[in-house]
């Protein structure tokens, strides 16, 4: 008999993931999609999937090769609309089917050049309002395909447009009559980010940016569409908003989520978010929640209140908000739900729900619907467990440690460090792989280090006060907190002070750039996607609004800060070896500063790698990429910290770098 292993890097980018979940508006269907691996390909393959309560079973509606997203069901509760490619060869876009409910039966509803990228049902079913590229759009992308993309930086965008589609063609008639398309919004500044329908049908809300530039993403604002008159207004709010957006049942409030104070603070500050709610026959703005101290998400509103989210420290949970300002929570104060969805008389909902060392499964009305960690059967799993510890100015900071089967806390671990992305994110106690596709965590267990991802000052879910902490103090504040945190496990004993490395990606990948240059306590270090020099990162990156945020100005108004906080700024005191990870089409986190991170270490003699993963932009959307990225950490690590010999470990995991 086989002794049992913790799952292998290929078994950990295997895992199904199930999210997307919409329930029929009688309460008794849902609709979800489960995401898995098609090595064949080297594919992620997504499918629709239907749980029925009279059969009391989750059928797929798609399979093989015919992929399908979005599910959402008529309002009849009859039928179920999604996205799927369609088209030829490499053209193929995605377009909005119907099916019958066992997907035996199914029409095409629309056919956009550039596809479909959101979709609503008309609210008596005979229509579907849709998001797809404009007219205009459309000649702009001619023109950069003859000219090139440079030739208009700065002018011109691809937006899109909210279109209304008569649902003419049926798969269950013999009619064949083209679908009749009405185009609702301009899109020559016009792109919408999120939309919502009346019950009555006569009203679409939208927020829409000027363009669909990311740079325009903080100047939001929010537009009514009369159908009946044909007639766009603009709504008159001076907050920054947050993608969501919904009407109240009956027609006359508008619900959204915005920053607690006036745009033009957040110009040069972190945000901050709410509820807000708007009358509109009165103008009034309200928000019906001021003492909540997290960001709060509104869903759907429904006869019996706000369906809204919210995060609490490593939890995410849900409940119903009245217009009183009274909060009925749906789930335990320790539930972790990420993808909810509520029937409009709020008596019915379908969630994802993770446990603590499990990944999501599907619930109804509380019920378990799927079985997606029987994965697990037959494995062994570490053991993530949240523990507390102070930093040096008095924050309490939270994090998560992972931990062998057979823990022995008498014994001294090797200690890696994972560290989020965000910063405005956290690491919670469940499955890592559902939100960590760079660090093969079970591995690293199995291979005898313990591994902490720290919730550093900045973090999400732990209040306003600790979301803002790191203002003009990025990397300086929060690596301190990283630290304090591996003094922790030290001090308890756990840690071998001798054997500790750290790694992260995006924003993590910043903190760890950071350690590398600023701290000899590691033994190893792994930079992924990462900002190295902040003025670098400001002048090539499609987010720049986001460092002013942060550091509070611009680089030419304020250069010290941009100085003080950049990891390049201490590159002569580098000492640690550091593997640097980085897609070459990554427009969030340019390549140059990998290439800044690499000349510079190169030139202090310190031991370094530069991987720069062909076409993988912020992130990989292949598995076989996930899987030489994981390996690489795998190696990195235990060569400079387990001391194995890298040449004997390449050939052990067959090192594909596609770099």
């Amino acid at each position: 008999m086989n002794a049992k292993t913790y799952l292998s890097i290929e078994e950990i980018n295997s895992l199904p993931t199930v999210s997307n979940t919409n329930i029929s508006e009688d309460g008794k269907n849902v609709a979800f999609v489960k995401k898995t691996t098609n090595w064949k390909d080297n594919t992620y393959r997504n499918h629709a999937w239907i749980y029925e309560t009279v059969k009391g079973q989750c059928t797929p509606l798609t399979t093989g090769e015919i992929e399908s997203t979005s599910p959402i069901w008529s309002p009849d509760s009859k039928e179920i609309a999604y996205l799927s490619l369609a088209g030829s060869g490499n053209n193929k876009k995605q377009q909005i089917f119907v099916a019958s409910i066992d997907g035996s039966l199914r029409s095409q509803i629309t056919n956009e050049t550039e596809g479909v990228s959101a979709f609503k049902w008309e609210p008596t079913g005979k229509g579907f309002y849709y998001i797809a590229q404009s007219k205009e759009s459309k000649a702009i992308k001619k023109r950069n395909e003859l000219y090139g993309d440079f030739h208009h930086i700065g002018k011109e965008y691809q937006n899109n447009c909210l279109y209304y589609v008569h649902k003419i063609k049926q798969y269950d008639t013999n009619e064949h009559e083209e679908s009749v398309v009405d185009q609702l919004t301009d899109g020559k500044a016009f792109h919408i980010y999120d939309f919502d329908i009346s019950n009555d049908g006569k009203q679409v809300v939208m927020m829409a940016a000027p363009s669909s530039n990311m740079q325009d993403y903080i100047n939001m604002e929010l537009y009514i569409l009369d159908r009946q008159v044909g007639k766009l207004r603009k709504l008159e709010i001076d907050r920054l908003l947050g993608r969501n957006v919904c009407f109240s049942p009956d027609g006359s409030k508008i619900c959204y989520s915005a920053s607690t104070r006036e745009k033009d603070h957040y110009k040069t500050h972190i945000q901050d978010r709410t509820i807000e709610i708007v009358d509109m026959n009165t103008g009034e703005h309200f928000q019906p929640i001021t003492d909540m101290d997290s960001t709060v998400i509104p869903l759907r509103w429904t006869t019996k209140g706000i369906l809204m989210q919210w995060q609490n420290k490593m939890s995410y949970v849900i409940g119903l908000l009245s217009e009183n300002g009274t909060i009925e929570m749906l789930c335990e104060k320790d539930s972790f739900i990420m993808d909810v969805s509520i029937t409009r008389d709020g008596n019915h909902l379908s969630y994802s729900k993770a446990l603590p060392n499990e990944i999501f499964e599907m619930y109804l009305d509380g019920t378990k619907i799927t079985n997606e960690n029987s994965f697990f059967e037959g494995k062994l799993k570490s053991n993530r467990e949240i523990i507390t510890w102070l930093s040096s100015d008095g924050f309490e900071i939270e994090g998560v440690l992972s931990t062998p089967v057979e823990f022995d806390a008498n014994k001294k671990y090797p200690l890696l460090v994972v560290q989020h992305g965000g910063p405005a994110w956290a690491s919670f106690p469940i499955f890592s792989n559902c939100f960590n596709e760079k660090y093969p965590i079970e591995q690293f267990i199995e291979k005898g280090f313990i591994v902490l991802e720290p919730n550093y000052r900045g973090s999400s879910g732990y209040g306003n006060e600790f979301l803002k902490a790191n203002y003009r103090k990025l990397g300086i504040a929060d690596s301190g907190d990283v630290i304090a945190g591996v003094d922790h496990l030290i001090h308890k004993g756990i840690a071998d002070e001798n054997r500790v490395g750290v790694m992260g990606w995006s924003y993590g990948g910043y903190l760890s750039a950071f350690c590398s240059t600023t701290s000899n306590r590691f033994k190893a270090v792994s930079v992924g996607g990462a900002i190295t020099n902040w003025i670098t990162y400001y002048a090539n990156t499609d987010v720049p609004y986001f460092i002013k945020m942060h550091l509070g100005n611009d680089p030419w108004t304020d250069p010290e800060i941009y100085k003080k906080t950049s990891p390049m700024t201490y590159i002569k005191s580098a000492c640690t070896p550091t593997l640097i990870q980085h897609g070459d089409k990554d427009v969030r986190v340019p390549t140059p500063n990998a290439y800044e991170l690499y000349r510079g270490l190169k030139d202090q003699e310190v031991d370094t790698e530069l991987i720069i993963c062909k076409e993988m932009a912020y992130s990989p959307d292949q598995p076989g990429m996930n899987v030489a990225i994981m390996k690489q950490n795998l190696m990195w690590f235990s060569h400079y910290i387990l001391g194995e010999s890298m040449k004997d470990l390449r050939v052990l995991y067959s090192q594909d770098t596609e770099g």
